[in-house]
């Protein structure tokens, strides 16, 4: 089968290792439209991605976000397909994500890795992650989606269109699902396999730092679409803090101690995290009714 109207998106760094039989592996699928959008090798990439054919584009900025971004705008294609080019996907698989978009049932579908990934392609540490990660996302925008930061994606070129965009490094792939859900568009998640990364290419994503910067980056854009959620925990913070110096107020008291400045920091931490409760339901009613507003405006134009 000819997938001559989609484009097939690899964002490199130094991958001499696996982006030619990618390439390969891509067009003997069928597919005849690859762009390469490589962030300043130092080795081979540019020199075999061009050789086997496809086309490639040199990055502006830094970071895996900064030339996604790039390069959605370059993209004409109706279809789009975004795969990493370090050789964990495979490519005949490709078929498996685009088949819902193609009968229309889905705008953007994710490749759920944690379903078929083999010996030795998560670390401990990454696969606790991610789930941890999964889970957040569950429960600040209520989607159930099992693998976000799949690095194995398709997407209608509307999709993409309507997708805002800012971050620059691992966090895109977080943003994408966000946005997706905030533009209310259909996700679906296809199993797929995910294979350990070659010997000769270096992981670029650090655990912690990048795990951090995710789990920062899905709290962040909460407050758009659950405020209770991003309130909340503030609000809980603050409470917790105020329980326990009350605690130790109380304690002291029992035993004949008054901390008068400690049992004003108690209330006043207590108040204000009651404050960022109220904040959060009065955010969550504005985002309901703005939600209410957009629905009643699309509904007219159709």
């Amino acid at each position: 089968m000819k997938y001559t109207n989609v484009c097939v998106l690899i964002p490199t760094l130094n991958e001499a290792a696996t982006i030619g039989q990618l390439i390969k592996d891509f067009k003997s699928e069928g597919f005849t439209d690859i762009l390469v959008i490589d962030g300043n090798s130092r080795d081979k990439t540019r020199e075999v991605a061009e050789a086997e054919g496809a086309k490639v584009v040199l990055q502006t900025g830094k970071g895996k976000g900064q030339a996604m971004i790039q390069a959605f705008k370059l993209i004409e294609s109706p279809y789009v397909v975004l795969v990493d080019g370090d050789g964990t996907y495979l490519a005949w698989e490709a078929s498996s994500l685009l088949e819902p978009i193609l009968e229309g049932r889905a705008d953007h579908v994710v490749g759920n890795r944690l379903e078929k990934y083999s010996s030795g392609a998560f670390t401990r540490l990454n696969l606790v992650g991610n789930r941890m990660i999964n889970m957040l996302f569950d429960l600040a925008y209520g989607a159930h989606l099992r693998d976000i930061l799949s690095g194995y994606r398709a997407f209608t070129l509307e999709s993409i269109r309507e997708l805002e965009l800012n971050k620059t490094g691992f966090e895109i792939e977080t943003e994408i699902s966000v946005e997706c859900i905030l533009k209310n568009q259909r996700v679906l998640e296809v199993p797929i396999s995910y294979l350990p990364r070659s010997e000769k290419g270096a992981t670029k994503l650090n655990p912690i730092k990048d795990g951090l910067r995710i789990g920062s980056t899905i709290y962040r854009l909460a407050k758009v679409h659950n405020p209770m959620f991003y309130f909340g925990i503030i609000g809980s913070f603050f409470i917790l803090a105020g329980i326990f110096t009350g605690t130790f107020v109380v304690a002291q008291w029992l035993q004949g101690i008054t901390r008068i400045p400690l049992t004003v920091l108690t209330a006043l931490l207590i108040i204000f995290g009651l404050q960022m409760f109220i904040f959060g339901m009065l955010s969550d009613l504005i985002v309901s009714l703005h939600r209410q507003t957009i629905r009643l405006l699309q509904e007219k134009n159709k």
